[in-house]
């Protein structure tokens, strides 16, 4: 977040929040951007993309801090990952999308660990660790802010791309399974993983440690990642040790 930016609320306006549909309502115009001296036309492109997305518009209208919060809305939607009371991790937190609706969704009681290398601004019910989940130690410090076992451990994490492909394919690869070896240590029995991955397939040692170990294990994409982007999650349901 920019130090200029508008500071967000710490929670979407309203506790109705997670019932108004996980969908934007109606349509929106298309707003062109004007080349502008020294912009690139990638960044106009950018900027043009974002002020015509309706989850955009969505997300603000609600109070969430990016769209992806919608991404995960309608993951849980769908596969009600997001329990009442639940204790969950957040890796790559930042802004706090996910974190939002993790609170918004499990109420009273719940408990959530944001975690990220970028600072996030302070959200009301969350833990927040600004830290390299990579880096020595670091599980150790999410496990002791965690308390105790696990209902869910999910990652958002993505490497800065590299615009080659197979190198972006392997980076968000290694941050999936790192995560997942995590997750095999913190998890409650029937608890659940998710996380990002890229189009292309999740790479069999992946998907066979998941199999071992999970009672479902499935590719989902939202409808809130765009049509037009590679990304996709992998959700493993039913943890078994």
């Amino acid at each position: 977040m920019s130090s200029g930016a508008k500071r967000p609320s710490s929670r979407p306006s309203g506790r109705a929040g997670s019932r108004k549909g996980t969908r934007p309502a109606g349509r929106q115009l298309h707003t062109k951007v004007k080349t502008a001296k020294g912009r690139k036309l990638s960044s106009k492109l950018w900027l043009e993309r974002q002020l015509n997305d309706p989850y955009v518009a969505e997300a603000k209208s609600r109070g969430y801090r990016s769209r992806a919060a919608f991404k995960l809305l309608q993951i849980d939607e769908k596969h009600g990952i997001l329990k009442k009371g639940g204790r969950i991790v957040d890796l790559g937190a930042a802004p706090g999308g996910w974190t939002q609706v993790a609170l918004e969704r499990c109420g009273k009681g719940a408990q959530v660990v944001a975690v990220d290398l970028l600072d996030i601004e302070p959200i009301e019910g969350a833990r927040i660790l600004k830290l390299d989940f990579l880096e020595e130690g670091a599980e150790e410090t999410i496990t002791k802010a965690l308390g105790g076992p696990a209902d869910l451990v999910m990652s958002d994490m993505a490497a800065p791309s590299t615009g080659h492909p197979k190198t972006d394919h392997l980076r968000i690869m290694m941050l999936a399974e790192t995560a997942l070896h995590f997750a095999l240590q913190v998890l409650a029995p029937g608890g659940a993983f998710l996380a990002k991955v890229l189009q292309g397939g999740s790479e069999k040692e992946l998907l066979d440690l998941l199999r071992r170990h999970f009672g479902q294990v499935r590719h989902v994409k939202p409808e809130a990642s765009r049509k037009d982007s590679a990304e996709l999650y992998v959700l493993a349901t039913g943890f078994r040790t």
